[in-house]
Parts: C-alpha cells; structure tokens; sequence
C-alpha cells in the first residue's frame, strides 16, 4: 500500500464521520472507532542478544462498522478496520488489514464475506486478558486466526445458545478448504447468565487442526476463566495440548489480571506467566503496565518482558 493509499484512506474515514446528519439516510447507522495502545517495552529473548528498550504499539486501529436497515427484518451489515503501528513502523508498512467484510443480518442470524476472525479465534477474544501484549495466547498456542476469503454465519441465539462457522477457500489447489465451528451458551460479560462457556474445531485452518474448549464465571467480583486446546498440523505431525487459567479482579479504579498458560510439545513444553494492573483514567482511558515470563523448554531459552503503557479508546 503506498503512502498516497493509506492517507487516502485515513482522509475518507474521517470524512464519512463528519459528513453532515442530514446526508445519511435514516436507517442508516455506523460508527468511527479506533484504539491507540502505546507503552514502553523491556524485552530480554534469551538468545544471546542484548536486552532492549523500545516504544511499542500495541495493535493500535481504526475503523468504521455499520449498517442499513432494508425491506422487512434485513439489515447489510459492514466492517472496514486497519491496524497502525504509531511508534516503529512508517509508510507503506504502517497500515494493516484488519475485519473487513459485508454481509447481511436478520432472523437467520448473521452471514458475512470478506476477511474476518474465525469462529474459533472468537472464543479466545474477551477470555485473554492479555490480549495484544506478550502475554497474549497467541505466542504459544495456535487458533488466532484473521482469515481472508472467508465466508461467516453466526446464528440467532436460542436459550442462550449459539453456533457459528467460518468457511475458508483455499488460495493455493494444493491446500483444502479450511472450516471452523463453535458452539457457545452465554455471554462473556455474563449479563444474561452466570457462565459463559465455548467449544469448537478448527479443520485444515492455516494448516492445523484444532480442538479447543472454553469456559469463564464470576465468583463475586473475580473473574476466572480456564480453556484447554489440542492442535495439529493438518498431516497428523507436531501434536501438542495446553490449557490456560487466568484471574481478573477488579478493585476501585485498579483491575488485577493473571494468567498462566501451557502448552506441551513432543520436543519440550512451552509456558507462559503473565501478570498486570490497568487504572482507569477516564471512561475509555487506562494506564497499564504488566510483566510476562515465557519459558521455552524445545529451545532452551527463558524470555522476559515488561512494559508501561497507555492505551485510549474512541
């Protein structure tokens, strides 16, 4: 993408947010948002390099979702999100894709073509409290999947009840077609029950197979959350099994995050220890700073990081 494209881009965002009300048509409804996450980084790989102190943007975005209300209960839906790096990254790399998609919503539930979160990638999010960071699952067990040529269907929810699937064409004739699937009951901000669990597959998705459980409660103000996963390549080779437990508390302005994660591998385990705090500055303003300890047994290597940031919403 040259730079001329993503000012273009950035400039047209910002235009369809401050257009006039009376442009828009009545049904029509979307939203401008974005996040800026930016924190300073002590990162010591274990590798034999120096350690190293940097600022980083932690998958800082913007974006805009929407839709327009047609003939009877349907509703097209859409999603055009990028992810900018505001610290290291400049030109034609600062701008990633991220969810961009079409589709339509109604009584059937929710249908969707473009580039968007598997289904099993979607059981993780809201669990990790570390998302983004070190600390994220993503750097020990695979399923964080943002695939493009997808097509999604989420169903309408029955008695706290919903399935969702993500089916992936192939690009190459060499791979099959991918397929993820879950089915969930509840919700994860437990409005609408007390618990909130998930399971799913993951069949020939960017070359695994996956099989992940998940689930998360409230004991009085603590969050707890536990996911187990088993995961191979699509050739029955490098097998591994995990699980993840992890803790939130919140007290006052403070919010108290733990999270400890395994994952076992033929040739030695991999682990990870993460742990922070957040304080709110504002409704949708915190500070945050955390540590993560990852062992890395297949490798011999013992990574340590640390970060202080700050992290806006709008």
């Amino acid at each position: 993408m040259s730079k001329f494209m993503a000012v273009s881009l950035v400039a047209g965002a910002v235009a369809l947010v401050t257009a006039p009300a009376h442009a828009q048509d009545e049904s029509e409804l979307f939203d401008f948002y974005g996040k800026l996450s930016v924190g300073v980084q002590y990162s010591d790989l274990d590798d034999g390099t120096d350690s190293d102190k940097e600022l980083t943007s932690y998958a800082s975005r913007f974006g805009v979702k929407g839709g327009t209300k047609l003939e009877g209960d349907l509703e097209v839906i859409y999603q055009l999100e990028w992810e900018v790096d505001v610290t290291d990254l400049g030109g034609s790399d600062n701008i990633k894709s991220r969810n961009q998609f079409i589709g339509l919503k109604g009584a059937f539930g929710e249908v969707t073509a473009g580039r968007r979160d598997t289904a099993l990638k979607l059981l993780q999010s809201g669990f990790d409290p570390f998302s983004d960071y070190e600390g994220d699952m993503k750097h020990i067990f695979a399923g964080k999947n943002r695939m493009s040529d997808t097509i999604s269907y989420f169903s309408p929810t029955f008695s706290n009840f919903q399935v969702a699937a993500s089916y992936v064409f192939a690009e190459d004739d060499l791979v099959d077609d991918g397929l993820s699937m879950t089915v969930t009951y509840g919700d994860k901000k437990f409005s609408n029950t007390d618990f909130y669990v998930g399971f799913g597959v993951d069949d020939a998705v960017k070359g695994k197979d996956i099989v992940r459980a998940v689930a998360m409660t409230k004991i009085g103000t603590t969050q707890v959350g536990v996911l187990w996963q088993d995961q191979e390549d699509v050739d029955g080779t490098n097998q591994a099994d995990g699980y993840v437990a992890n803790v939130v508390q919140p007290w006052n302005d403070f919010t108290f995050k733990l999270q400890y994660q395994m994952m076992d591998f033929a040739d030695g385990d991999e682990s990870s220890l993460a742990a922070g705090v957040d304080y709110k500055l504002g409704k949708n303003t915190k500070v945050f700073g955390w540590y993560t300890g990852r062992d890395l047994d297949n490798v011999d290597a013992e990574q340590r990081y640390v970060a202080l940031g700050i992290e806006h919403k709008f």
